[in-house]
């Protein structure tokens, strides 16, 4: 038999707690969506890059002793090309075209390799550093992986506080029921109810507003979430582009209202019953 709620919130209360918690899961899954999608794309941007290096070589008396390296490790290659001088001088074009005409002089001769794995590019990095600068594209694009964690970072703060939120929330309306209902509290003590009913029936009040706010929260984050994702997409290139949510990443998604009601409702309980035992 379904057990009937003795006391419950006040109306003002109701709509404080729902819209607040609403207000606050939209923001949870807001943050854990970007920064699910962000680590994503930095391991999708740091797989694409790995095996990839530029090889440069400014002195033309080891162009030949560079070039016979990279074909003795043809077996460890994917592919390489040499960037032609009309790249370069692409490449190079604001400064040359500025009256630095004499810097086609010392343009660098360049070939682009993609390595088969790791260890292959690390092999054939020791041996070509001696002739010319092996520089690997990981390295050169640190500066965007690290922008990327560091969002990833900010991300997470933002979640946590918002879950603080959730959690203080709940604890202050916990808290003010129990005073408004404290005639009701006496007489349940009286007629020999325990604390943990009490309490539950604080948790019953509370899942049912949690659920209301968390479905609310949700169904406007999503489409939100959609459109930042979709305007990361529309860069094309980059890392922004790379940004994305596979399966588990949704899963992640969808599990966290559920994950925030039932936190809701044991903070109620803890509270309720600390306030129980101090009364």
């Amino acid at each position: 038999m379904k057990k009937p709620v003795v006391f419950s919130l006040v109306h003002s209360q109701s709509m404080f707690m729902t819209t607040i918690m609403g207000l606050l899961t939209f923001l949870s899954v807001l943050a854990l969506g970007i920064s699910l999608s962000i680590g994503t794309g930095v391991m999708r941007w740091n797989a694409q890059w790995a095996n990839m290096a530029t090889v440069q070589v400014t002195d033309s008396n080891k162009i030949d002793a560079t070039k016979k390296i990279i074909d003795e490790n043809n077996s460890k290659i994917k592919s390489v090309r040499q960037i032609s001088n009309e790249e370069m001088n692409n490449l190079m074009r604001p400064w040359i075209s500025n009256g630095g005409n004499a810097l086609k002089n010392y343009l660098p001769t360049m070939w682009e390799i993609e390595f088969n794995s790791e260890s292959d590019l690390k092999d054939a990095q020791t041996e070509i550093s001696k002739h010319a600068r092996f520089l690997t594209h990981a390295s050169a694009l640190k500066s965007s992986t690290s922008a990327g964690w560091k969002m990833i970072g900010i991300s997470t703060i933002v979640l946590l506080l918002t879950l603080g939120a959730i959690g203080v929330s709940i604890s202050y309306i916990a808290k003010n029921t129990a005073l408004l209902h404290k005639r009701e509290l006496e007489i349940l003590n009286q007629i020999g109810a325990s604390d943990g009913f009490v309490a539950n029936q604080m948790q019953i009040i509370v899942a049912k507003i949690a659920l209301c706010a968390t479905v609310y929260g949700f169904i406007a984050a999503i489409p939100v979430l959609l459109l930042i994702l979709g305007a990361a997409h529309s860069a094309r290139v980059g890392l922004m582009a790379m940004m994305g949510l596979s399966g588990l990443g949704w899963g992640a998604i969808i599990t966290l209202p559920i994950l925030i009601i039932i936190f809701a409702i044991i903070v109620t309980r803890r509270t309720t019953l600390n306030i129980l035992k101090n009364s």
